[in-house]
């Protein structure tokens, strides 16, 4: 039951800068309470009154967990000068408070927030240091407004922040004459929410703010479907439905949000698509970036057969012809695209066009979308591979939006630049990479173009191979040796629509046939905790990965996480545990991260720090404190610290979607193949979660539902322009 108590704050024991997370003791009338939760910008001396509720640490006692709280201005001169020293206040330190509240006594607030030139009377504060500490203060209040104006509507306050910095002291009189622009991308606020708030605020259903950020939040909610844009008709089509408007009025706001640039419109055919600028103009950029690599890049010596044939020595192998004229062209064009499923020979092939760069001495740049994919280029290539964000030197502005050191005004050094799994590479992301290479410079992009493409908007590898513009070479042949793999070819089985051996009593790869959900679950759990570990001497928490086609239903990855996790790292008497949306997590989890995060600290075994934790890097739960919310990570060789607002990028990953899986290899991959929804039953998703597997493949399941899977080559429709654009070219 929730409660509330007022106070003064005597002493902060613990504050993170980055999402307000604090522990505070609070003087509430003749008791003390220790008061826990996000509460950015609070400070000893100040008093507030908190929501929420009594809770019970087992190491700490008693504590007051906030969930909503109001900061009230210091009113006496030993409350503002307390305040006022604690360091809350950029700029302003105990010698500066001091002689602020000498001078201005119970009215040093008002000055510093109306009056801020008065304070450049006071030695030692120049004008436009005051006019600094006067923003830094009216910052923390104006944010205390946004949180009482957005209470209602179960906001954190880590967005009032994220508002009070793109909207700045405006922010409530913009928000109460307009409550759609929450809605703006680089806040990320749901459209559902704002159509609460323009109601309380009595917005009509027919103004033009609300009928532009619907639309907005048509485009925005189907670029997590992959598309860059969408078509006029079917996007005024769900415009007319979401809005409850009609076609000629929804035109009419196409039409202004075109003059207004605040959306873009694109022919192609008789078809007008309609866009978010910034994805189309990627698009644009990516399509000439390409054309004018392949024009511009620097001429060397074409590559003669006695190279190869040292190649082939060097590395004592002997490539197809295929494998000779891909190459060659590799070296001799400024962009190249290699496919090619596994078994192919994609990685020799690679290492014999690296090693010709090396001969003519040319500074080659090795990267992929994921740091998991990044690593495992490294052990192919025997040479460092960075993810593509590193390699870029991201950095993250106010809004935590990727901001990339190397670009058109600073430009990687590399003269070649080659970039495997490139199916995972988004528009964005792509156009980012683009922007940072010379003119003169090399691109050559690896993938296999039948595994799924990006998880955000674009189909970059697949349009660029569909427009024919580049030279490109698949490589088809499977390796005598990688022939006897039951893997491989069962991948190759399913890629080239050829009968499945379901018979074969190989020893990589094995189906066992399942009738109900509840089976296949129970079949999963004892592979994984017995009879896998006890035939193959695997480990069943780090061999062992289960990929699930879904997250939903009983096989989907949240149920099967929660299983195997009670039978793996069971709850034990008085153990630490931190919930997050419901998931408990344990010292000892097996856990993902689930997005690139550059910031995360690490610390490796021997001592040495640095930052940053990749999508799709997988680790284990080293330690927990619960009184801070702060848990430790270990990935491979290095630890890494989260804070509570870093909980949101982690999962449990006992099971993990083949999405998050791609760009990865495991020693041995169980798939679940049962009771998957329709949308997702398509052959480059069982293809991808296929070809995981490093040594052993176990698929649970239905038989016909994995057929049934393997035999639709129905692509995953996405609206594009990249193509149309390189086509134009």
């Amino acid at each position: 039951m929730k409660e509330k108590i007022e106070g003064l704050i005597e002493r902060i024991t613990y504050k993170n800068e980055t999402n307000g997370y604090t522990v505070a003791s609070v003087r509430a009338g003749n008791s003390r309470v220790t008061v826990v939760g996000v509460m950015p910008f609070l400070s000893e001396g100040e008093t507030a009154c908190f929501e929420g509720e009594y809770t019970v640490h087992p190491t700490y006692g008693e504590q007051f967990s906030v969930s909503s709280f109001e900061r009230k201005a210091p009113k006496t001169v030993g409350a503002i000068l307390r305040y006022l020293s604690s360091g809350i206040i950029k700029g302003v330190g105990p010698a500066t408070a001091e002689r602020i509240v000498e001078r201005f006594k119970d009215k040093s607030l008002e000055v510093i927030s109306a009056d801020p030139e008065q304070l450049a009377l006071i030695k030692g504060i120049s004008r436009d240091k005051a006019l600094a500490i006067s923003a830094e203060y009216n910052k923390q209040y104006g944010t205390r407004d946004i949180m009482l104006l957005l209470a209602p509507y179960e906001v954190t306050p880590e967005f009032c922040v994220a508002v009070f910095r793109k909207l700045g002291a405006e922010a409530t009189e913009i928000i109460k004459n307009n409550p759609y622009t929450l809605c703006e991308s680089d806040l990320g606020f749901s459209f559902e929410k704002a159509e609460k708030i323009a109601f309380d605020f009595g917005i009509s259903a027919d103004d033009e703010y609300r009928l532009l950020a619907g639309i907005e939040h048509i485009l925005r909610r189907n670029l997590g479907n992959g598309h860059t844009c969408l078509p006029k008709e079917k996007l005024i089509a769900v415009a007319v439905k979401l809005l409850e408007s009609d076609y000629h009025r929804i035109e009419d706001i196409l039409d202004n949000a075109v003059d207004n640039m605040r959306l873009i419109s694109r022919n192609s055919g008789d078809t007008v698509f309609y866009a978010i600028p910034e994805y189309i103009r990627a698009e644009e950029f990516i399509a000439a970036k390409l054309t004018s690599l392949l024009k511009t890049c620097e001429k060397i010596d074409a590559v003669s057969d006695l190279e190869i044939d040292y190649c082939e020595n060097k590395i004592n192998t002997k490539f197809e012809a295929v494998q000779r004229k891909a190459i060659k062209e590799a070296v001799e064009n400024g962009v190249f695209i290699l496919t090619g499923g596994p078994g192919t020979g994609k990685t020799t092939t690679i290492n014999a066009i690296i090693g010709l760069f090396e001969h003519r001495g040319l500074k080659i740049s090795l990267a992929a979308p994921t740091g998991r994919a990044a690593k495992r280029m490294s052990e192919l290539t025997l040479r460092e591979a960075k993810t593509v964000h590193r390699l870029l030197q991201v950095e993250w502005d106010n809004s935590d939006r990727p901001v990339f050191a190397r670009n058109e005004r600073n430009p990687l050094e590399s003269d070649v630049v080659i970039i495997d799994e490139a199916s995972m590479v988004d528009v964005l992301l792509f156009e980012s990479l683009l922007k940072a290479l010379r003119p003169m410079s090399r691109l050559i992009i690896v993938g296999d173009s039948k595994q799924l493409p990006s998880v955000s908007a674009g189909n970059v590898l697949y349009d660029i191979l569909e427009s024919g513009k580049f030279p490109s070479i698949t490589l088809k042949k499977v390796f005598r040796q990688a022939k006897e793999s039951a893997i491989i070819n069962t991948a190759h089985a399913i890629i080239n629509e050829t009968p499945i051996d379901f018979s074969n009593k190989s020893s990589d790869f094995f189906f066992l046939p399942q009738n109900n959900a509840g089976d296949v679950v129970e079949t999963v759990k004892t592979l994984c905790v017995k009879r896998l570990p006890d035939a193959y001497k695997l480990d069943p928490v780090k061999d062992i990965q289960v990929i699930c086609p879904s997250k939903m239903y009983e096989t989907g990855i949240l149920n099967i996480n929660n299983v195997l996790q009670s039978v793996l790292n069971p709850k034990s008497g008085n153990s630490p545990e931190i919930f997050n949306k419901g998931v408990a997590f344990r010292v000892n989890d097996k856990v993902m991260q689930i997005k690139n995060n550059y910031d995360i600290p690490l610390e490796s075994d021997n001592g040495e720090t640095s930052t940053g934790v990749f999508n799709g890097d997988v680790g284990f739960i080293t330690e927990m404190d619960l009184r801070t919310g702060i848990i430790k990570v270990r990935f491979d060789d290095k630890t890494a610290t989260y804070q509570p607002g870093n909980m949101n990028e982690l999962e449990l990953a006992y099971a993990i979607t083949v999405h998050k899986s791609q760009g990865s290899e495991f020693p041995c991959v169980i798939i679940p193949a049962f009771n998957i929804p329709e949308k997702l039953k398509y052959r480059n998703l069982i293809y991808t979660g296929v070809t995981r597997a490093k040594r052993l493949l176990v698929i649970v399941g239905s038989r016909d539902v994995f057929c049934q899977m393997a035999a639709n080559d129905k692509k995953t429709l996405r609206y594009t322009m990249l193509r149309e654009f390189l086509y134009e070219r």
